[in-house]
């Protein structure tokens, strides 16, 4: 629970817009898993009920603004420049080399 609080909780509340800065491989893993474990049960809990997506919908969007930001942080923490996220644009190859520019140690 204390991982909880300090890789999610900690981002959405205190550092929801925050691009600036750095963010280590473990806190963005960690909220990277929260936020899936998240999405599982709402999408567990939304076809229960028959909403076709509706509430794991809702969290993306709440989530939208921290998870770009703790994306930027992250890139920051290996010297790259937030704005590489956009390469996520690029179908497969860009979200490869996002996800290969996150596994790596920090600078």
């Amino acid at each position: 629970m204390e991982k909880f609080n300090l890789y999610f909780k900690d981002v959405i509340l205190k550092q929801y817009a925050q691009f600036q800065g750095k963010t280590p491989r473990a806190g963005f893993w960690y909220y990277v898993l929260f936020y899936l474990i998240c999405d599982v049960i709402l999408g567990i809990i939304d076809s229960i009920l028959g909403w076709n997506g509706l509430l794991p919908g809702i969290l993306d969007l709440a989530i939208l603004v921290p998870t770009l930001a703790i994306g930027a942080r992250r890139l920051h923490d290996i010297g790259k420049s937030g704005w590489w996220w956009l390469i996520g644009l690029v179908p497969v190859v860009g979200w490869i080399v996002l996800i290969y520019f996150w596994v790596q140690k920090s600078k």
